[in-house]
């Protein structure tokens, strides 16, 4: 896709929930009146303050300076700015959104945000845009915290210019990511824009490349979240992707490069805003989206308790809470939820949440590739990221999509310091011409590669099977899981007891007076060979095998153990991911 087909935002246009494509539902007459506002009020105070004829100022005549006329006049133009156009505030709750301030006082603790940039203007000519120069040009940035720790963010305002980018509202972003990465600390930003503002060409394009070689130099440096809370519309897409964390809202939010109207006039069909890239697309097809809420209210309450499980950036360990006695904790509704027979499904969350501080754990892409589950929870106080296969759906079986979702949740852990769990009960790799042909290979070897290049702690739980190449991929033994522990019911294997003598016995099957007591009698040999409980142990691939009752307090031993483990890299550039 060329970048003149990226979705761009003019100040007159209408924007996603107004009609089209990505713009302000305020027009340009709406724009221009705020722009008269402030420039009229700046005028005012530049004039009184500076004695130029600008506003307030007289033709020669010196008017006098007081400091407290001076405070009343920087005091009304501040609140006037604070407050936003009533009519166009009107308008943002009138769509169920709220307003970026709003939006920044939940996010933050009460009274911790400290506005960088407020009074910041454009300074493009033509177009009319002279005309409307608004304080903050459709951003505001700056500094907070979250349960008392120090984040950076930036909340664009949809009031203003349909919250579409140019030169100035980059370069306000800039600064605020620049200061996240020289503080190390988080970087959250709430996306509310139609796209590049026009009127400014290719500065705003240009302002987009900066946002980023900025997210590309933070990656895997400080935690980098993205929360959509209306569209995010041609360039901002990119960003959204190159987060560490994406949220959505369901009827507001909005993810595409190109918006209706051009992809209407490419392809004759015109798409809704919502099928074209709304939250449930993303949320469970494209998986862009991590996270998908029904408001914003309870989206950002999600993005706080997300920034209570992370580190501030990759130099920390992500903060301990009180242990909670998992060491010495039994917990016998395990061996009651996993079936031993090896093809009843079961529900891996119920699992997790009995081997987890208080059963609580934060899922990642739920609804994404459903067959594997990524999760951040605590075990006895810290903070562990977990990869379970997910029975219910495909069997637990590994697909193209599922291979992608893991993979970048294992790199997501191993960046920022946080132990791996992962939980295996997994048939193999799903089979089949469509799987070959969406590249299930390169996916699969992206899961592979991110377990093998990982150097936080790593344990591994079997569950029940573990199959061919899955069982590899899965955090074995072999690519390098510090502990392996196996429940009774595991069955580690190249592949299941009927497959493996349908293929080394075929045609002793086929030549058989009695093919069905034949393949009994072979599988359980062959179970009884090369399946049963203790076979990887004894050739240590195990570590141990568990009572499944004692997963938890075994599961808090390992990683109390390995907690100061540190793992020298050799050196290089950096390795070529199988992207």
């Amino acid at each position: 896709m060329s970048i003149s087909e990226l979705s761009t935002a003019p100040a007159t246009a209408d924007g996603p929930n107004g009609g089209d494509d990505g713009a302000t539902p305020d027009g340009r007459a709406a724009q221009s009146a705020g722009g008269a506002a402030n420039g009229a009020a700046n005028g005012a105070a530049n004039g009184a303050a500076n004695g130029g004829s600008g506003g307030g100022g007289g033709n020669g005549a010196r008017p006098e300076r007081s400091m407290r006329l001076l405070r009343e006049q920087r005091d009304g133009l501040r609140d006037r700015i604070l407050a936003g156009r009533r009519d166009a505030v009107d308008r943002q709750h009138a769509l169920g959104k709220h307003t970026a301030r709003e939006r920044l006082a939940m996010l933050l603790d009460e009274g911790s945000f400290t506005e960088i940039d407020m009074y910041r203007q454009h300074q493009a000519h033509g177009l009319r845009m002279e005309e409307q120069r608004p304080a903050t040009d459709g951003v505001i940035t700056g500094s907070g915290t979250v349960h008392g720790r120090r984040v950076f963010v930036y909340a664009q305002d949809f009031t203003i210019f349909g919250g579409s980018l140019g030169e100035a509202h980059a370069t306000k972003i800039h600064k605020v990511m620049d200061l996240a990465l020289a503080t190390g600390s988080p970087f959250i930003g709430l996306n509310d824009s139609g796209g590049a503002r026009i009127q400014e060409g290719v500065m705003s394009l240009n302002g987009y490349g900066g946002i980023f070689q900025r997210n590309v130099q933070a990656s895997g440096v400080i935690p980098q979240i993205c929360v959509v809370l209306g569209p995010c519309a041609g360039g901002a897409a990119y960003s959204a992707a190159l987060a560490d964390f994406t949220f959505m809202v369901r009827d507001t939010s909005y993810i595409y490069l190109t918006g209706p109207d051009v992809v209407a006039a490419v392809s004759g069909k015109r798409p809704t805003h919502a099928e074209l890239g709304g939250a449930e697309v993303h949320g469970r097809t494209s998986g862009v989206a991590t996270f998908v809420h029904d408001d914003e209210r309870g989206c950002l309450e999600h993005v706080r308790y997300l920034v209570s499980l992370l580190p501030a950036g990759n130099q920390e360990l992500p903060p301990s809470g009180p242990p909670r006695g998992a060491v010495t904790d039994v917990r016998p509704r395990l061996a009651e939820i996993v079936p031993v027979e090896p093809n009843k499904p079961y529900d891996m969350r119920a699992v997790i949440a009995e081997v987890v501080d208080d059963g609580a754990f934060l899922e990642l892409h739920r609804d994404w590739a459903a067959n594997v589950i990524c999760a951040l929870a605590r075990i006895d106080g810290e903070v562990v990221g977990v990869v379970g296969n997910q029975p219910l759906v495909l069997a637990g079986v590994l697909d193209a999509a599922a291979s992608q979702k893991a993979a970048r949740f294992v790199r997501l852990c191993d960046a920022f310091n946080i132990p791996l769990l992962t939980l295996v009960d997994v048939p193999g790799f799903l089979p089949g011409t469509e799987q070959e042909q969406a590249g299930i290979i390169r996916h699969g070897a992206k899961l592979l590669y991110a377990y093998c290049e990982a150097s936080v702690p790593r344990v591994q739980v079997i569950l029940r099977k573990a199959y061919g190449g899955a069982y590899i991929v899965m955090d074995s033994r072999s690519i390098g899981a510090d502990v392996s522990l196996a429940w009774p019911t595991n069955e580690i294997a190249v592949m299941g007891a009927e497959g493996a003598v349908n293929v080394i016995f075929r045609k002793e099957l086929a030549a058989a007076e009695d093919p069905a007591g034949l393949r009994a009698a072979l599988m359980a040999e062959y179970g009884e060979r090369l399946m049963h409980p203790h076979f990887a142990a004894e050739r240590g691939l195990v570590d141990d095998v568990i009572d499944p009752a004692h997963t938890r307090s075994a599961v808090a031993r390992a990683l109390a153990m390995l907690r100061n483990k540190h793992r020298q890299r050799p050196p290089r550039k950096h390795g070529n991911t199988p992207l």
